[in-house]
């Protein structure tokens, strides 16, 4: 007779894999991480400047670890993310494109880094999703022209690091140029990692960091995914061009970037829980990038080896991944409701066809899986069964990109509500 500690059954699975999600999110809680990597105190003033899903609870954590440091300054995140804070101001804007507000925003943080001497001090927390956040058009654009862009390459397919690349070219404030600004003062940049690789020049658009990608990489993404922009767009991409063969950025040495949560460190803590749960971990990678149905398709493939053979880690196990896949909506495609995390998901299982002992979850550690307000689903073997009985079968789904409607169906949204946190996607597949 098995043991009853091997046995798995949907209770226990579903459980399992909340809790091991809910561990990778706790890692990267700004509260917990931050207070570790703060410097000595500075002589002179201390201005608190940042932009991403996380920056508010970020300046919050700030001003518990300093409650005796006079901060000022203003940090910008999306709607519905703000934290309380007593002297940092909080303000909020759109995400993934931007409005009015990310320019307001943008134009008010370098403000608040000028006319610093070299004793002040500028912490700048940076997190996913600052670059919608921070929208101050380089001269010669608009907001219009920023939005265009940003619309068109959420379409096209391109993976977040392209995504940056263009942006930061179009900025006045990303790409470095935010340190600048607020030269001679020092600049601690605190990041919460959510792009492949943990690269601080993309991370929001790297507003103070010198850019890794350049000019020409960027017009060249622009010309891969066929993008249609306006004359404008292009004028100030051949002028970036035409100013970094002139003028090579170079680091500055009183700038200094930490890390304090990334999409590795999230996957261990989720490897970590896994254990005590009895099973046995195999991070597959941090930095999985990809369409989200043939991530899916390609992951469900490890996790039926698993089951099947043992192969390549003995069950009871679990596979986790980070990173952040793409879905591309092509000409002639209808677009339902869902986001890069459900589209994985639903792919999983439609591949993985009702297989018994095998179980998923796919979620965004920032609580919201695209512009739905699910950080993600989970799928279990009687999933596709009980979706086929209320009507509802994967594939049209999977067609329309309408994987929200599906999991909200069955009542297999994952819902956590704003993290103020974000390593990116959180993949976990329970191998019984």
């Amino acid at each position: 007779m098995l043991d009853a500690k091997n046995t798995w059954d949907n209770t226990r699975a579903r459980a399992a894999l909340r809790s091991m999600f809910d561990a990778a999110v706790a890692s990267a809680d700004p509260f917990r991480v931050l207070a570790a990597h703060l410097p000595n105190k500075p002589r002179g003033r201390c201005v608190v400047v940042g932009a991403g899903k996380a920056s508010a609870a970020m300046a919050a954590a700030l001003e518990a670890a300093w409650p005796d440091v006079a901060l000022e300054g203003v940090v910008v995140t999306r709607d519905g993310h703000a934290a309380p804070t007593r002297h940092v101001r909080i303000m909020e804007a759109s995400h993934p494109v931007p409005d009015q507000r990310s320019e307001a925003a943008a134009r008010a943080i370098m403000q608040a880094v000028q006319g610093l001497g070299p004793d002040d001090l500028v912490v700048a927390l940076v997190s996913g999703g600052g670059s919608s956040l921070l929208a101050l058009p380089a001269p010669g654009l608009t907001l219009d022209d920023k939005r265009t862009v940003g619309r068109q390459l959420l379409r096209s397919g391109a993976t977040i690091t392209e995504m940056n690349i263009v942006r930061r070219y179009l900025s006045a404030i990303k790409g470095g140029r935010l340190a600048q600004a607020a030269s001679p003062a020092q600049v601690l940049t605190l990041v919460i990692s959510d792009v492949p690789g943990d690269d601080p020049s993309v991370i929001a658009s790297g507003p103070t960091v010198a850019p890794s990608g350049t000019a020409e990489d960027a017009i060249s993404i622009v010309q891969r995914y066929r993008l249609d922009l306006s004359p404008a767009v292009h004028r100030v991409l051949e002028q970036a061009v035409l100013d970094q063969k002139e003028h090579k950025p170079q680091p500055d040495p009183r700038n200094r970037v930490v890390m304090i949560a990334t999409p590795l460190m999230a996957l261990q803590a989720a490897a970590d829980k896994a254990r005590q749960l009895g099973l046995a971990p195999l991070i597959l990678g941090d930095a999985l990038e990809g369409e989200s149905q043939v991530a899916g398709i390609l992951l469900g493939g490890v996790a039926r080896s698993v089951h099947l053979h043992g192969l390549p880690v003995r069950p009871p196990a679990v596979l986790l991944s980070g990173g952040e896949t793409t879905v591309t909506i092509r000409a002639g495609e209808s677009a339902g409701k869902g986001g890069r995390n459900t589209e994985f998901l639903l792919s999983c299982a439609h591949f993985l066809g009702g297989e018994k002992g095998i179980w998923g979850l796919a979620g965004d550690s920032d609580g919201i899986d695209g512009t739905e307000d699910a950080a993600g689903a989970i799928f279990a073997p009687d999933t596709l069964a009980r979706a086929a009985q209320a009507g509802y079968m994967a594939e049209p789904y999977l067609r329309n990109h309408d994987s929200y409607t599906f999991f909200k169906a069955v009542g297999d949204l994952v819902m956590t509500g704003p993290t103020l946190t974000n390593v990116n996607d959180i993949r976990l597949l329970l191998i019984a």
